[in-house]
């Protein structure tokens, strides 16, 4: 098994390393504190080309493998998580599931605009409806001329949700047959523009990390979708939620890596400048072991990252097996991993690390929500457990 990198990986990686220090990091603390999305930072990232990784070059994208995904929302995260989190769900939850299970009629008319680099964002939960995503109240029903569908309801905690032009959004069909006899009966996956009748965007949340992304509610009252504009079929959505989940779980995961390799990396620098009793405080034996231990398990998750990256890659190529348990492991793994390796760094920053002056306290805050979206550690060992038997 060959652990490295290839020419194209260390070329993405090196560019995403420049385009996060010299663009987002200089802004990353002001939008944080501020909760102002990386609206500016988003238009230069455009400029190079990898807001359509997932998006086949004939819909004007620039497919890449699923390893090079992965890196470039490490590097991302390593400066900027909430812009990591941005680009997962623009080019995973919503771009790519509408590769995977579009009609050729809606690649046309979607994929070219998020590859032009239109905000693309993706709706499943709900108030009630977060880690048990088929108790969704939100409703839809066919229109009696069959031309369109009428939606009402709220979604919740949605990423992009006011920056976003297009969504992936679920809901219910009333009149499903299923309704009511699977708890998931009549899940319906819709592509939804924000301009559409009676669609609007509500509260923005006031979050404790990744404060640059914005997260909002969408209030959905009589709104108006095109019949052309569901996925696969009525009653089709909750399999097409499940398979989004598999993948967006590695784009999380390689978040929650990012952050463990910035907060590492601002501990072991401060721990290389700051002395006490006569000597750099990484020559002290307690110091040391913690540096040790963030060390080697950022690799172990780092492992863990590219394995389920790969798996996906294989699945979609040549039909392997599904990458459910490598997802969840990775996720797991590598959202614990960046909980605990944050905590460290402001252990080794002592009270400077207490402090806004150091990118760690920020880190940690971003860190915890790893741990919580695209399926809570609870689950995680749900969907391993599961796969064990």
């Amino acid at each position: 098994m060959d652990f490295r990198e290839t020419e194209e990986h260390e070329m993405i990686r090196e560019m995403v390393r420049d385009f996060a220090e010299s663009v987002l990091a200089p802004t990353a603390e002001a939008r944080d504190r501020d909760q102002r999305p990386p609206s500016d930072e988003w238009a230069t990232f455009l400029e190079y080309g990898l807001q359509g990784v997932t998006i086949p070059e004939a819909y004007g994208g620039q497919k890449l493998d699923d390893i090079t995904e992965a890196i470039i929302v490490e590097e991302l995260a390593r400066v900027d998580p909430s812009f990591a989190v941005m680009f997962c769900v623009h080019v995973g939850l919503c771009a790519m599931t509408i590769n995977l299970h579009g009609t050729e009629a809606q690649k046309q008319a979607y994929l070219p605009r998020l590859a032009a680099g239109e905000v693309g964002a993706y709706s499943l939960s709900e108030a009630g409806a977060g880690t048990d995503a088929a108790s969704m109240s939100c409703r839809a029903k066919l229109a009696d001329d069959g031309s369109h569908w009428i939606l009402n309801g709220e979604k919740m905690w949605v990423t992009n949700g006011v920056q976003a032009g297009i969504y992936v959004l679920f809901a219910k069909d009333v009149d499903h047959p299923e309704y009511g006899v699977k708890k998931h009966g009549g899940t319906t996956a819709f592509i939804v523009e924000q301009g559409f009748e009676g669609f609007s965007v509500g509260k923005k949340e006031d979050k404790l990390g990744i404060r640059s992304s914005d997260t909002c509610t969408l209030i959905l009252e009589n709104c108006k979708v095109p019949a052309g504009n569901v996925l696969k079929g009525a009653g089709e959505g909750f399999p097409i939620a499940m398979n989004a989940l598999d993948n967006s779980r590695i784009g999380i995961a390689a978040q929650a890596l990012g952050i463990a390799q910035g907060a590492y990396e601002a501990a072991l620098k401060y721990a290389h400048e700051r002395e006490t009793f006569g000597r750099p405080i990484a020559s002290h034996q307690m110091i040391t072991a913690y540096l040790a231990d963030m060390a080697t398990r950022i690799d172990a998750a780092r492992l863990l990252v590219y394995r389920a990256a790969a798996a996906k890659h294989h699945h979609y190529a040549s039909g392997g097996p599904r990458h459910t348990k490598e997802a969840s492991m990775a996720k797991l793994y590598a959202g614990d991993t960046a909980m605990w390796v944050s905590e460290r760094a402001i252990q080794v920053l002592g009270g400077y690390g207490y402090t806004k002056e150091f990118p760690v306290e920020r880190f940690f805050r971003d860190a915890k929500i790893t741990q919580i979206y695209e399926g809570t550690q609870e689950v995680q060992r749900l969907v391993i457990g599961r796969s064990l038997r």
